[in-house]
């Protein structure tokens, strides 16, 4: 009797516990503008123009947008440029960003004087780059590049107009349509790279290049 006491106690306790284990929420991400991501101390993951689960962010104004910028790809005209920023991605995943097409190798350049913050490889990104403006309110983001620039670091200062990568297919842009993928964000106060609330890139490029 003892013996089956004991052995229909710890059923219980066994069932308990796996009651508990499916009752615990599942892991939870980060999550840049875009598309989840990590924070700079974790490895490799998916950067900000990369996941169908995405939690959308609103958009600011882009007429609130206060800093002066170019066109980020060498000798790309406004005319070039289309407003891809409302697209899907995916299922249903907005795009947020403007898509800059060139051939490959074509220079990349920064849009505007500021701190590269971070190089980052990512999955669908490739590799990217994350620059912030002077007043480290906007961080600019360069992704699909073939490759960097000589001589870009993390904390390298760069003034707009200086050439900082190169147009590729890295991540998961397709092979044959080279392009720079360019973001705009508006940081928060904490001043993170991987988050920031998007800017449509579009009509800043085309009011600064018809000036």
């Amino acid at each position: 009797m003892t013996f089956l006491a004991g052995f229909i106690m710890g059923g219980l306790a066994m069932l308990g516990i796996v009651m508990l284990s499916s009752q615990q929420p599942p892991e939870l991400e980060i999550v840049h503008a875009g598309g989840p991501t990590v924070p700079p101390d974790a490895a490799d993951a998916d950067a900000n123009d990369a996941n169908d689960a995405s939690t959308e962010a609103p958009a600011n104004d882009s007429a609130d947008f206060s800093r002066s910028i170019i066109i980020p790809v060498q000798g790309v005209s406004s005319a070039a440029i289309q407003d891809t920023f409302d697209e899907t991605r995916g299922t249903s995943r907005r795009h947020e960003a403007t898509d800059i097409l060139a051939p490959r190798g074509t220079p990349v350049i920064a849009a505007d004087d500021g701190v590269i913050k971070k190089l980052f490889l990512s999955k669908p990104g490739g590799n990217t780059i994350y620059q912030f403006d002077p007043t480290e309110r906007y961080s600019y983001y360069y992704a699909h590049l073939d490759r960097y620039a000589e001589g870009i670091r993390e904390g390298s200062t760069v003034k707009q107009g200086d050439v900082i990568g190169y147009v590729g297919t890295t991540g998961n842009a397709p092979a044959n349509t080279p392009h720079l993928h360019f973001g705009i964000f508006k940081l928060g106060p904490e001043k993170r790279w991987w988050e920031g609330t998007p800017i449509n890139p579009y009509p800043i490029l085309i009011t600064r290049a018809n000036k």
